[in-house]
Order: C-alpha cells, then sequence, then structure tokens
C-alpha cells in the first residue's frame, strides 16, 4: 500500500493497494521500517512535475506517490550479492513495501531502473545501514542537511558574494535553521531569519541565528550588502526584501517551499532575479574534487555536530498506521505541524 497524491491537487490524497508480483533477476523487495516525514516532502510534492519526483516512483495517470528518506529491510532478494534482512538507507515511496531493480555499489546499491536513469545519484542511491540510536534524528536531518550544507558550501566557495549578511525565509523550518547553523560554523555573516510572528520566539531560542524577524518587519533589515535564501517559495516576501534592500542584495536564491500556497503568483521580483540552488548539481561538483569518501567524511563530521544541537529544540513524534500518516501528510500541508516537532511514520 502507498500515500498517492493529486498531482494537480497536492491536498487530496488516497491509499493505493499494491498488486505484489513475482520478483525478476536482479530486484529486490524492500519493506519500509521508518520513514521522515517533513515539510519537504510537501516541496517534493509541489515541484514534483518540475523537479520530477514524481518520475521517481511511477503510479496511475495524476497520481504520484510521494519521495520520503527512510530505512528499508530487504525481505525478498533476486540479487546474488544483496542479502534478506540487510537494511538500507535511501528514497522510498510513502509506503509499505517498494521494489527496486539493484546494482551493487560501494556501501549498497543504486535503482537501475529504466525510469531512474535520468535522475541523481543521490536520489536513487541505497546506502548499507546499521541500526543506530540516532536513527530518527538522521532520518529527519540527514536529506535537508545535505542541502543546507552544500547551499552554505557553495555561497562560501564564491566568498560569500561580497555579502555581509544573508537573509533566510522560513526561519523556523528545519532546512532553513541547518543553512543557519552551517553559515555561524562555517563563515563570518551575519546570519538574519525571517519567520511568522508567531515562530519568532521559537526560531530565536533555537540559537542558530544572529536576529530573527518576523515577515512584517522586513524594513527592520539592516540596509548591508545581502544573500537571500528563500526556503518559503514565496515571491512576495522576497520582493519586500528585495525593495527594502534595493541595491543591497548581492546573490538571491531559491531552495524550498514551506509556503506552497503563494508559490504560483505572478508576483514581479526586483533584482537579481532568484537563481534555484539545486543541491545535486553542487553533490555532484564536490564529489569529483574531493573524493565520495571525502565528502561523505565531511557531510557525516558536520551532521553529527547539528544533530547534538537539535536535541535542545526538537521532539520527536513517531506515527504509525496507514491511515494515521495520511493524516499526518495533510497536517503538513495545511501547515500545522510545530516547527519543533519531528515527525517520523511508518504504515506498520
Amino acid at each position: 500500500m502507498h500515500l498517492e497524491i493529486d498531482r494537480r491537487n497536492i491536498r487530496a490524497t488516497r491509499l493505493q493497494t499494491t498488486t505484489s508480483r513475482q520478483l525478476i533477476d536482479g530486484e529486490v523487495l524492500l519493506t519500509l521500517e521508518r520513514a521522515a516525514l517533513t515539510s519537504n516532502n510537501v516541496s517534493y510534492a509541489l515541484s514534483g512535475d518540475m523537479l520530477d519526483y514524481w518520475g521517481f516512483f511511477p503510479a496511475e495517470a495524476g497520481w504520484g506517490r510521494l519521495p520520503v528518506m527512510g530505512f528499508g529491510v530487504v525481505t525478498t532478494s533476486h540479487h546474488p550479492d544483496i542479502e534478506v534482512g540487510s537494511r538500507y538507507f535511501g528514497f522510498y515511496p510513502l509506503g509499505d513495501d517498494h521494489v527496486v531493480q539493484a546494482k551493487t555499489s560501494s556501501g549498497g546499491f543504486i535503482d537501475v531502473a529504466p525510469w531512474r536513469e535520468k535522475h541523481a545519484m543521490a536520489y536513487r542511491s541505497f546506502d548499507r545501514a546499521a541500526p543506530t540510536a540516532n536513527d530518527d534524528a538522521i532520518l529527519i536531518f540527514r536529506g535537508l542537511f545535505l542541502t543546507s550544507f552544500l547551499l552554505e558550501d557553495f555561497l562560501r566557495e564564491r566568498e560569500n558574494l561580497g555579502a555581509k549578511q544573508v537573509i533566510i525565509t522560513s526561519a523556523s523550518s528545519k532546512t532553513s535553521i541547518a543553512l543557519a547553523h552551517c553559515v555561524q560554523r562555517f563563515s563570518d555573516l551575519h546570519v538574519v531569519g525571517l519567520t511568522s510572528a508567531k515562530n519568532v520566539d521559537f526560531t530565536l531560542g533555537v540559537g542558530d541565528y544572529h536576529t530573527v524577524l518576523s515577515y512584517d518587519d522586513v524594513r527592520q533589515l539592516r540596509n548591508d550588502t545581502s544573500i537571500v535564501v528563500d526556503m518559503a517559495g514565496s515571491p512576495n516576501i522576497v520582493a519586500d526584501i528585495h525593495r527594502h534592500l534595493t541595491g543591497c542584495v548581492s546573490y538571491s536564491c531559491s531552495v524550498g517551499a514551506t509556503h506552497w500556497d503563494a508559490a504560483r503568483g505572478g508576483v514581479a521580483v526586483p533584482p537579481p532575479k532568484p537563481e534555484f540552488f539545486f543541491a545535486p548539481s553542487q553533490l555532484a561538483k564536490r564529489g569529483k574534487e574531493w573524493g565520495r569518501e571525502e565528502l561523505n567524511r565531511r557531510i557525516a563530521d558536520a551532521l553529527g555536530v547539528f544533530i547534538e544541537s537539535t536535541t535542545r529544540w526538537m521532539t520527536i513524534r513517531h506515527t504509525h498506521g496507514a491511515d494515521a500518516v495520511a493524516a499526518l501528510y495533510g497536517e503538513l500541508v495545511a501547515g500545522h505541524v510545530e516547527p519543533s516537532v519531528g515527525n517520523i511514520v511508518s504504515f506498520k
């Protein structure tokens, strides 16, 4: 069974039973043990057609299976080098079982189904993963932290484009907090978070921002050379920032869409034109330059430091059962999940 989303209206979902079939040579069947469900996944749904997230796991026309980061256990294997009972971290469709046409790689295997060939390696790799005490936090943060780590690296590689401050929208979101953490740790930029008025106190209390303002207080931003990182996906917010900082924005980019219902309006944003930051491109670049082993070491070290810092503000909530998971997805789409909560889900 899988949770499927109406591609024309991401609020609409259904639970679709999957017909089992005999595996062919090279295929493995994994049962999704657990997965993280965050606002990042809402961004995947919103960008499903534009970035082909719906192409990861084909479904009936008009419907999409939501990619989630999870741990899965091999329950049936028709691959000689992949054992039943082995456990893997990777992208799964939100549901119970998942069939992969596998090719072994260093540390795991790759999904080599024909429809997966065009997707970035990061999205179709499954890494062998023994259980650890930090499994839940790893699921919640590894994917979104990777985006934040790579964006900070992208900016620092360009000497932060001469900026003195970075302004991050949707500052209470976990991806934004991870970016603020990385910027504070690796550069000397002044880190400013913009969030809704109700989340200002929480966001400031996280400890990764120097300044936190509500969206209504954009005019309090310092007129310094600035980088603008839009995690909200709201052109209205970006336009307000650019207007206030006319001539001071050295770089502007879009990453997420937590304010997804505001992401489709035709709003004129003053220059510079925001660019879309695609993390897999920076990942591939650094993989070639540093080597995969060194890249993974740097990411793991930085992620470990960040996860340790989140224990002071995040509570992990577990949700079990298909109906309860579907209801939680609806809460995320509606924006009703507190930023201090990290959700781990299982159809079991």
